[in-house]
């Protein structure tokens, strides 16, 4: 009777502290929170919370308005079957698919102020109110079987001739996102862009920060990559295009910058325009800087605002007082900068950086500005996005919204800390630690290698949905997460060294992280797994070919395995000719292809691993996943492949998040406990 009461309490005990440690369910019941903008005189903050139900796959958003003197929060409640779309000044513009309403009395009543609004999307209405720039899909060179012959309307054939013809996780279709302007006076809408084979925003992740006005109305800035093809396909050259409303013309305002120009943005004044430019064409990865133009005059100047400055831009602002605040990977983290620009900047100058933020967190987002602060959206490893606050002199801040309190207070939070590892050219390298909730030094833990993605995007404090920290810290495991060579925010020779040399220091990097945690008496050195995805997922198969012995598990989410096929197969080829150098048939790319290439290396495979592939993933086609599991099943190592026929590089659907979820730490539990 004794055993089995104790038998009853272990139980108990055990189900208590379940509850209060993340679970995949919890996880994706988090409220996902977005800054929506900032009233013009600086007393109303806007944001949404999204919430999914995983069991439905459905989702609620919730729009809120916080008083900044008050600090009392209201639901912004729309009118049904409306979504808003723009706020500005004073009036608020929504949209149900077909139309478009405006509110002057936060959304109590609505009228209708544009109709002919049918598939529009990233609407956009002018500071006058009087034009309304849209986009929307035209068809302009037919590719489907059933446009090309409409007399065969059940045909499933696709026709074509040229590079690109699929990009993220769909295929060419002929038809081109292109921009419109609508007199609301007059009528109908304008497609500005005509006949081009040129889409506005950029796919596939562009979006309403393609399309910028100018604050007196009279012209539209556009962003496109005005190419076609092969040389599509193999370039990043990105322009920003302003459209003259009056005089109906377009003129390109970055001809002869030749790489990324994006997130066009004018100054409250509308004296200056801003924009992130990279330097090189081919380089998706490039240095990140501000230029910003002075449009004042007969002949307008540029200035590049951070190029002295050893970082790269991840989105900016412009406030009131002229000045631009900027965000950017920092250290490991991701912090809030500001860009000094007197009235009277000459082209020769050099502007003040000044760094207005320091900590443990990720500024993840700048929302706008209040009279005394700048509103964010930040998080950590351990906290989803939420509204701070900035104090603009010395970078305190104070959280604004609370949409995960209750979540969070009821979970036991893991201990994140940085960790400076010594290399063997004896550089220190920063590598988050994450330890489990209760942890006890004196006991010994499972412990991963995360290898990170991109191959350039930073590991910070970012809250991952899927990649989670604290969920794979509440199942147990220490998490160690090095900020390798080829990572922002250590300088732009650190960022830069990944290209060409993909299996080279990334490698050894790695190796030499899990090599130094592993010293510690609390992890057990039998139990040690290495995940990751993309790049990450590239890392961990090679990894499983010259890890000798270190690890007992492996994990790899759509990773390149074949350098050869996925040459072959990936979409944005500027990608793989600047970083792996090219094709393979040309000799000097030999050492990619040859000893940087996973596949070459699946002979000295010895643990065993589990391969997830998305089905419609076009950056790391399938063929990718395939041959990995079919080299791991011929050599009869323990494998498992997770299939999702419906997923891009990415995991977007709540069931099969959960699934995913459900299948790693089933895996990990398998090969590692």
């Amino acid at each position: 009777m004794k055993k089995i009461l104790i038998s009853v309490l272990l139980l108990a005990s055990f189900a208590a502290d379940a509850q209060n440690r993340m679970t995949p369910e919890m996880l994706w019941g988090l409220k996902r929170v977005s800054g929506e903008g900032v009233s013009p005189g600086g007393d109303r903050i806007f944001y949404s919370s999204k919430q999914y139900d995983w069991r439905t796959e459905k989702n609620t958003t919730t729009h809120y308005v916080i008083d900044v003197t008050t600090a009392q929060k209201k639901e912004y409640k729309m009118a049904e079957g409306k979504e808003i779309v723009q706020k500005d000044k004073n009036v608020w513009y929504a949209s149900d698919g077909k139309a478009l309403f405006a509110s002057e009395d936060n959304g109590k009543t609505w009228k209708t102020f544009y109709s002919g609004m049918q598939d529009a999307d990233n609407i956009k209405v002018s500071p006058n109110g009087r034009y309304i720039a849209y986009t929307k899909d035209v068809m302009v060179t037919p590719m489907l079987g059933k446009d090309i012959y409409p007399d065969l309307p059940k045909t499933t054939v696709q026709v074509y001739e040229d590079l690109s013809y699929r990009h993220w996780d769909n295929w060419e279709d002929g038809k081109y996102s292109h921009v419109f302007i609508a007199d609301v006076k007059k009528g109908k809408g304008m497609d500005i862009m005509q006949d081009e084979p040129y889409d506005c925003p950029q796919k596939p992740f562009g979006g309403a920060e393609d399309l910028a006005w100018q604050p007196n109305s009279k012209g539209l800035v556009y962003v496109c990559k005005k190419k076609a093809g092969k040389e599509y396909a193999t370039s990043t050259n990105t322009d920003l295009y302003y459209y003259d409303v009056a005089a109906h013309s377009t003129m390109n305002w970055t001809a002869g910058m030749p790489g990324y120009d994006t997130q066009p943005m004018f100054s409250p004044d509308g004296n200056r325009i801003a924009w992130v430019s990279m330097a090189h064409d081919g380089y998706e990865a490039d240095k990140a800087d501000i230029i910003v133009m002075d449009i004042r005059g007969s002949k307008p100047w540029k200035i590049n605002v951070t190029a002295a400055w050893d970082g790269t831009v991840e989105g900016f602002t412009w406030v009131n007082n002229g000045n631009i605040y900027f965000s950017a990977p920092w250290k490991g983290t991701q912090q809030l900068f500001e860009a000094y620009l007197p009235d009277n900047l000459k082209q020769d100058s050099e502007p003040t950086i000044r760094q207005v933020t320091d900590g443990q967190f990720d500024i993840s987002g700048i929302v706008g500005e209040t009279k005394d602060e700048i509103i964010v959206t930040r998080c950590d490893m351990n906290h989803a996005n939420e509204i701070y606050a900035v104090n603009r002199k010395d970078g305190s801040m104070h959280q604004v919204s609370h949409e995960n309190d209750d979540t969070y207070h009821s979970i036991k939070m893991g201990k994140v800390e940085m960790r400076k590892v010594t290399l063997k050219d004896g550089k220190k390298m920063s590598t988050w630690v994450i330890y489990p909730p209760d942890f006890n030094p004196h006991l010994k833990y499972p412990t991963l290698l995360y290898c990170q993605g991109g191959p350039q995007s930073e590991v910070s404090q970012f809250y991952s949905f899927r990649w989670n920290f604290q969920l794979m810290a509440a199942n147990g495991y220490i998490v160690v997460a090095p900020n390798r060579h080829g990572l922002p925010g250590f300088g732009t020779k650190w960022n830069e060294q990944i290209s060409k040399d993909w299996g080279g220091m990334a490698m050894a990097d790695y190796l030499a992280a899990i090599d130094d945690v592993s010293q510690e008496s609390y992890v057990d050195k039998s139990k040690m797994g290495c995940v990751g995805a993309s790049y990450g997922g590239y890392s961990v198969y090679m990894l499983a070919g010259m890890h000798e012995g270190r690890f007992k598990s492996f994990i790899a989410h759509d990773g390149l395995f074949d350098l050869k096929s996925w040459y072959g197969t990936t979409e944005e080829l500027w990608f793989a000719n600047w970083d792996i150098g090219g094709p393979y048939w040309q000799a000097s790319n030999a050492k990619s292809y040859d000893k940087f290439n996973p596949s070459n290396f699946v002979s000295k495979w010895d643990a065993p691993i589990m391969i997830v592939q998305g089905g419609i993933d076009y950056r790391v086609p399938i063929e990718q996943g395939l041959e990995a599991f079919q080299a791991a099943q011929l050599r009869g190592i323990k494998s498992k492949l997770l299939y999702f026929p419906n997923e891009n590089h990415w995991v977007m659907h709540a069931q099969n998040g959960i699934a995913w979820q459900r299948e790693f730490y089933k895996w990990l539990k398998e090969t590692l406990r």
